[in-house]
C-alpha cells in the first residue's frame, strides 16, 4: 500500500467475531494496526452485520466490542504512529449491511439508533464519525434496497453514506456508466441537502462462479461474469464518479479473491481445479490494480489531472 500510494484500509469485523471475541480475528486486527503504524497507512474498523440472526438479536455486542477494541487493543490510540482514520476530526467507524432486503434481520429492530448514538455521543467511547454501508438504491428505496423510509432516518443520523455497488454495474452494459454518473450526482445532492458526506464504491470486476456452485447449483454463474477488461471497467468507474463530483473513493476490495474483486497482486496463471476457478490478469502486470488505485489517489489529491482514459505506465 505504501509503495503504490494506497491510503489505507477498513478492517472488516463481522458481527460473529465481535460477539464472540474470536481470538484469530483479534490477532489479525492487532497485526493490521501494528502494520498500519509501521507503514503509515490509514486504518479504521468496519463492522459488518453479516451473521446477525433474525431471532431478536440486536447490535449490543458491537457496543461492547468497540469498548474492548478501544480499551484493550487501543485502536484509536495505537502504539507508535497514530494512523486511525478520522473524519471531521473524529475517529471513523463503519456499520455495513444496513437496508438490504436479503438479510435475516429487520433494520428497524436491531438497535441501530442506539448503536449510532453510542458511537457519536457516549462520553467515554463516543465522539466518533459514523459511515453507513447501504444498498445502491438507498436514496430511492427500491431495487436492491428495502422500501422503508426508516432507512433515511438512520442515514441522517450518520456522517457518511457508502452505497454498495459491487455487481450493480457492468462494463458489458451499454451506457451503464451514464447510469452510474446520474446516480452519483443525485446521491451527492441528497447528501449535501442533508449535511452528509458521500463516498462511492468502485471495484475492478466480479466473479461469483465458485460461490454459486455451492449456493445455487442450478444457476452456476460464469467465471468473471463482470469482466475486468484489463482495468478498463475499474477506471471507467473511477473517472465517472470523480467527474460527477466525488471527493473520496471506497475500493472494493483489497483481497477478496473468491469474488474476483481483489486489487492486490494477481497472476495470469492462477491455480485451476475441478472445483475452483479464478480469473486471470488479462495480460496485465501482477500489480496493475494497485498501480491504478495509486493513480486514482493522485488525481483525488489533485497531484495529477483526471483522465477519462485508463492511464498507461511508461
Amino acid at each position: 500500500m505504501q509503495q503504490y500510494g494506497v491510503d489505507g484500509v477498513f478492517m472488516q469485523r463481522f458481527f460473529g467475531n465481535a460477539k464472540h471475541k474470536d481470538k484469530a480475528a483479534l490477532t489479525i486486527l492487532k497485526n493490521a494496526f501494528e502494520a498500519a503504524s509501521k507503514y503509515e497507512r490509514a486504518i479504521a474498523v468496519m463492522y459488518d452485520l453479516s451473521g446477525l440472526s433474525a431471532s431478536g438479536e440486536d447490535c449490543s455486542a458491537i457496543i461492547e466490542d468497540w469498548k474492548y477494541l478501544v480499551d484493550e487493543l487501543k485502536v484509536t490510540n495505537q502504539t507508535g504512529k497514530k494512523t486511525y482514520l478520522h473524519h471531521n476530526g473524529k475517529p471513523l467507524v463503519t456499520i455495513w449491511g444496513v437496508g438490504f432486503p436479503d438479510r435475516p434481520y429487520n433494520t428497524r429492530n436491531i438497535g441501530l439508533e442506539k448503536l449510532i448514538d453510542f458511537l457519536k455521543n457516549d462520553p467515554v467511547y463516543g465522539n466518533c464519525s459514523v459511515m453507513l454501508g447501504v444498498p445502491t438504491s438507498w436514496r430511492t428505496l427500491n431495487a436492491d434496497c428495502i422500501n422503508d423510509p426508516y432507512l433515511h432516518e438512520l442515514i441522517k443520523k450518520s456522517d457518511i453514506v457508502l452505497p454498495w455497488t459491487v455487481q450493480r454495474y457492468s462494463g458489458l452494459l451499454h451506457n451503464d456508466m451514464d447510469r452510474l454518473r446520474d446516480n452519483t450526482i443525485d446521491d451527492i445532492k441528497w447528501c449535501k441537502d442533508n449535511n452528509l458526506d458521500y463516498v462511492p464504491c468502485v471495484y475492478p470486476g466480479f466473479s461469483w462462479h465458485n460461490l454459486s456452485k455451492q449456493e445455487f447449483p442450478d444457476d452456476v454463474k460464469p467465471v468473471g461474469s463482470i469482466p475486468r477488461q484489463g482495468g478498463r471497467f475499474y477506471w471507467q468507474q473511477i473517472a465517472t464518479t470523480l467527474n460527477a463530483g466525488a471527493s473520496m473513493l471506497y475500493v472494493a476490495m483489497f483481497d477478496e479473491v473468491n469474488e474476483g474483486t481483489a486489487i492486490f497482486k494477481g497472476s495470469d496463471n492462477p491455480p485451476v481445479s475441478s472445483t475452483t476457478s479464478f480469473i486471470n490478469m488479462d495480460g496485465k502486470p501482477s500489480d496493475h490494480y494497485l498501480w491504478l488505485t495509486g493513480e486514482a489517489a493522485k488525481m483525488l489529491r489533485n497531484q495529477k489531472p483526471l483522465t477519462l482514459k485508463m492511464p498507461e505506465r511508461k
